[in-house]
């Protein structure tokens, strides 16, 4: 048998009114409701999509991956490995890579945080790519992958945290400053 165990935060009795107030809705107000759903969800595709496009430019360019032609592609877990938020596909030769980044709707998470959890999937990915010369050659088993996986895990955290910084600090300094009224003479 099976027990589901519930947690309750303060906000959260709120959140019960909603569904009790959609047993009274009429069945063409739940059907416009499910459509604003949709197209709400289409348009945070979207904007996601276009954000990690223009990451994506940016850590290309850092990472001096500008003779690659990276595309990226907003993808369903089904497009996915078990338990992956993204993956890349590239070919050397060509010099040609395809990242896929999770769609929003399968996050579970505030749209900011998915932001930044998609621009670290990209960051991660190019950091794949950026290896794979080194690290191809290589005889691959699931310990190494591991292994590769926590060390591209903590160069991307590195690299996000430091951009964030150096953006902190660039709009700290760009802050108009408090003026300081002049004394009286």
């Amino acid at each position: 048998m099976k027990h589901m165990l519930l947690r309750f935060s303060p906000g959260s009795l709120a959140l019960l009114a909603v569904p009790c107030c959609l047993l009274f809705s009429s069945p063409s107000a739940l059907a416009q409701n499910g459509t604003t759903r949709a197209a709400q969800a289409r348009e945070r595709t979207a904007l996601a999509e276009q954000y990690a496009n223009e990451r994506l430019a940016v850590w290309q360019q850092r990472l001096e991956l500008q003779d690659w032609n990276i595309s990226l592609v907003v993808s369903h877990p089904s497009d996915l490995k078990p338990r992956t938020l993204g993956n890349i596909h590239w070919d050397a030769e060509k010099k040609t890579a395809v990242i896929r980044v999770l769609d929003p709707s399968d996050y579970k998470l505030p749209f900011d945080a998915i932001l930044k959890d998609i621009e670290f999937t990209v960051v991660h990915e190019l950091i794949h790519l950026e290896l794979s010369p080194v690290l191809s050659p290589l005889q691959r088993n699931d310990a190494n992958r591991r292994e590769e996986e926590h060390a591209v895990n903590h160069m991307a955290e590195a690299l996000l945290k430091l951009d964030r910084a150096t953006h902190a600090s660039r709009s700290a300094e760009a802050a108009p400053s408090a003026s300081v009224p002049e004394q009286d003479r």
